[in-house]
């Protein structure tokens, strides 16, 4: 009779933690998804991971970006579809955002009269050491929190697998011009369909991003409305950054 005690107890145990580990990452999805009701968000797999060389991109001169494979993006034709998604990688084991998918149409975009809402208290991305330069940055600061997929074109604001340490100048002269493409072409054609990547390309085990790719194509008329795949230097002219992380300096 101990003996079977014993035995109905382990087994108890073994139960009781399944449960727990199920409630835990069910409690975890339903959080998540509380503040997106209306969205069905998923994690993006390793086949969708598309690897850029760094040491094929030339440096950086004066262009905020680089057109990549004829600005032809690397979709396939099984990724056409019009079924609204939005994907986020998991951080790695270093803390960075990995690559976003979405097809963007009116579904995800923020809902007529939404606000964009405050990142400020997200302050644990990689490569995040913030400085201040007066004299050679418009708005002062260095380095922004960056959507990866903008707010305009999924009203995701404080998702940190949507967010990377990125500097004024991509955010603003390499990554914005596109989006506002991106958005401008859905307000125009309202029940169409915008298949969007943006992947952070990290050399090494660098904290911070040496850039960005951009890749989007519209579905319905099969890339004339829409397509580039392009890659956005994280650089800051006048500004040495160093990558492995994220401190900087006047040149």
């Amino acid at each position: 009779m101990g003996k079977r005690r014993k035995n109905n107890q382990k087994t108890w145990q073994v139960i009781l933690k399944i449960t727990i580990t199920i409630c835990i990452l069910v409690g975890g999805y339903i959080t998540y998804n509380k503040e997106n009701p209306n969205k069905d968000i998923e994690n993006v797999t390793q086949k969708e991971n598309i690897i850029i060389d760094l040491g094929a991109i030339p440096q950086y001169t004066t262009s905020p970006y680089v057109e990549l494979n004829n600005n032809i993006p690397y979709f396939t034709e099984e990724d056409y579809t019009t079924e609204p998604f939005e994907k986020y990688s998991q951080w790695d084991e270093l803390g960075r955002s990995g690559m976003a998918y979405a097809n963007v149409c009116k579904e995800i975009m923020p809902k007529e009269g939404e606000e964009r809402g405050e990142i400020g208290n997200i302050k644990d991305l990689s490569g995040w050491v913030q400085k201040r330069y007066d004299n050679l940055i418009k708005d002062k600061y260095l380095y922004n929190r960056c959507h990866l997929i903008g707010w305009q074109l999924s009203a995701e604001n404080d998702n940190k697998k949507n967010l990377i340490t990125g500097t004024r100048y991509l955010n603003t002269e390499g990554m914005l011009p596109f989006e506002n493409l991106v958005a401008e072409y859905i307000e125009t054609n309202e029940n169409n369909h915008v298949l969007y990547r943006i992947t952070p390309i990290f050399e090494g085990n660098n904290k911070l991003a040496s850039g960005v790719q951009m890749e989007a194509w519209s579905v319905e008329d099969n890339g004339k409305g829409i397509h580039f795949n392009v890659y956005c230097y994280n650089v800051q002219p006048g500004i040495v950054i160093d990558y492995s992380t994220g401190e900087s300096h006047e040149k």
